[in-house]
């Protein structure tokens, strides 16, 4: 196991240089009704189902270097091009470049939703990340919650058991500044009784969260060999 806010520190390192962050490609993509994404590079967990795993393990190797003026425009332009009214950074954890996301959120025009896809451990972690998001009222947060207890939580990213603790912290902490937020939860390694355990916890943060988005398991690229590999039983809605 390892401590998740610690990587996150390491890895910034790699994936950050000024006020440039990696990259590996900006698309649109069908999600969300139609949204311009960049896929980042870098994270702080191992998440064993992750459809982007080679650009978290490699994070040295893979992308190239982008202002957030750079960023914002390009997401702009695929937006504007598309119709779309959503952009999006994805792929791995867009919260490990602290500056850098606030330099991208202050770039994209009002009329464009921007949605933070984010594990949440590093908002967790620091309040003051929350009240930093809490200038952007064209912002909307979607925690995704690893796993529905300390235990699956570890066993699906590798990490210490304690970051599920501020996975939740997070969405408490957005929701306090008045941040836009809803949670998201992978149950596809879960029992039903630990789901409805979740759900619980997530309502004691606020009523709403109850109604979590469930987050299904997708078997993208080699996503099925290393669960085989890990020997971890699992559900998926779909297979490819």
């Amino acid at each position: 196991m390892f401590d998740p806010i610690q990587i996150a520190e390491n890895t910034a390192k790699i994936v950050t240089r000024g006020d440039k962050r990696k990259y590996y490609r900006f698309r649109p993509a069908r999600f969300y009704g139609g949204i311009a994404t960049a896929d980042c590079v870098g994270c702080c967990l191992r998440c064993i189902f992750c459809w982007s795993w080679r650009e978290v393990v490699n994070s040295r190797a893979c992308g190239h270097f982008y202002t957030p003026k750079d960023v914002a425009g390009r997401i702009t332009r695929i937006a504007r091009k598309k119709h779309f009214q959503k952009v999006r950074l994805s792929g791995n954890e867009p919260t490990i470049a602290r500056e850098h996301l606030l330099n991208v959120l202050g770039l994209i025009p009002f009329d464009i939703y921007f949605i933070l896809e984010t594990n949440g451990i590093l908002i967790g972690q620091d309040k003051t990340y929350a009240q930093d998001l809490a200038r952007f009222e064209n912002l909307y947060v979607r925690v995704s919650i690893k796993g529905t207890t300390r235990e699956e939580f570890s066993d699906l990213t590798g990490a210490d058991p304690a970051g599920f603790d501020l996975q939740l912290k997070a969405l408490e902490n957005l929701h306090r500044e008045g941040v836009k937020v809803h949670p998201a939860a992978m149950v596809g390694f879960s029992p039903d009784e630990n789901i409805r355990a979740l759900q619980t916890q997530l309502s004691d943060i606020h009523p709403s969260f109850k109604n979590m988005e469930i987050e299904e398991l997708v078997l993208y690229g080699d996503v099925e060999k290393r669960l085989r590999h890990a020997n971890l039983p699992y559900k998926t809605a779909y297979l490819p």
